[in-house]
């Protein structure tokens, strides 16, 4: 199991935001490097994404909010959003991202 997952919820609408991209990437002395990917699924979720253990360092999730809003038809201002958030130890990490089209907001989760 991945040491990291998310999700988003369209606060908007109050669903599952469904079919959002998502990378992962992890900060390096030459530069971000890509360690996963994916898209969210019906429920909004990714329970799976980068490997199953980390080394401890500095990583960013990008959600492409831009690609969905405009598959749901609707103006947004932000068209992408990037989570970056420092890995210190070998437990779950869960990052999920409240979405609407003009904001957005985030926590650490369980």
């Amino acid at each position: 199991m991945s040491q990291v997952s998310t999700h988003v919820l369209d606060t908007a609408f109050g669903t599952p935001a469904v079919g959002v991209g998502v990378t992962f990437d992890r900060q390096t002395t030459d530069g971000w490097i890509e360690v996963g990917s994916g898209a969210t699924n019906a429920d909004g979720r990714i329970s799976a994404l980068g490997p199953d253990r980390l080394e401890g360092g500095i990583y960013r999730l990008t959600f492409a909010t831009g690609d969905y809003f405009d598959a749901t038809h609707r103006p947004a201002f932000f068209p992408e959003v990037q989570l970056t958030f420092r890995v210190s130890g070998t437990e779950h990490y869960h990052v999920p991202l409240l979405l609407s089209p003009f904001a957005y907001s985030t926590y650490r989760g369980s």
